[in-house]
């Protein structure tokens, strides 16, 4: 006899439905401002792909996958990096060394805008860790869960061992 379990994923949703936006912000706001305070682009980034843990927990896989777009997220890590590259080569393109602060005039000290070129590739740090780390984690939800055959009807197989032998 096979018993399965009824899973009741309702607190878990709920706190993964209130937790997720705070991560996102948080994530955002460390990333903003990372030039003027203690952390920075990598760390706000991770923070911010947080989100799709919190998506897997409350959802599953299938709630991830259609809320999230791996392809897309891939792609978009790239266009992360080149947008660093970029901000560096103008240092580059304006006579000078790479990743040179050429923005440095701009803004007042203490304000969100006074870093220049630096908070620019702060910016593209913190959104190439976002989708790097976010594509990461939905490679390995991917990857766990194939061997999840339950998914669809939300219930959890009981060990063989626990009625005194395998099912035939």
């Amino acid at each position: 006899m096979n018993k399965r379990w009824k899973r009741d994923d309702l607190i878990v949703r709920s706190l993964a439905d209130s937790y997720l936006p705070l991560a996102l912000v948080l994530g955002f706001y460390v990333i903003l401002h990372g030039n003027i305070s203690p952390g920075g682009g990598f760390q706000g980034g991770v923070l911010a792909a947080s989100g799709v843990l919190l998506l897997y927990l409350g959802y599953g896989f299938r709630g991830v996958a259609t809320a999230v777009n791996m392809e897309r997220m891939h792609k978009l890590e790239a266009a992360g990096a080149l947008a660093y590259v970029f901000f560096g080569m103008l240092g580059i393109f304006c006579g000078y060394n790479f990743c040179r602060n050429v923005l440095y005039n701009s803004g007042s000290i203490g304000d969100l805008w006074s870093a220049g070129t630096i908070s620019l590739m702060n910016y593209a740090v913190g959104f190439k860790v976002l989708t790097g780390v976010g594509f990461l984690l939905l490679l390995i939800i991917a990857l766990l869960s194939t061997g999840d055959e339950h998914e669809d009807d939300g219930t959890i197989p009981t060990t063989e061992h626990e009625e005194g032998g395998a099912a035939e």
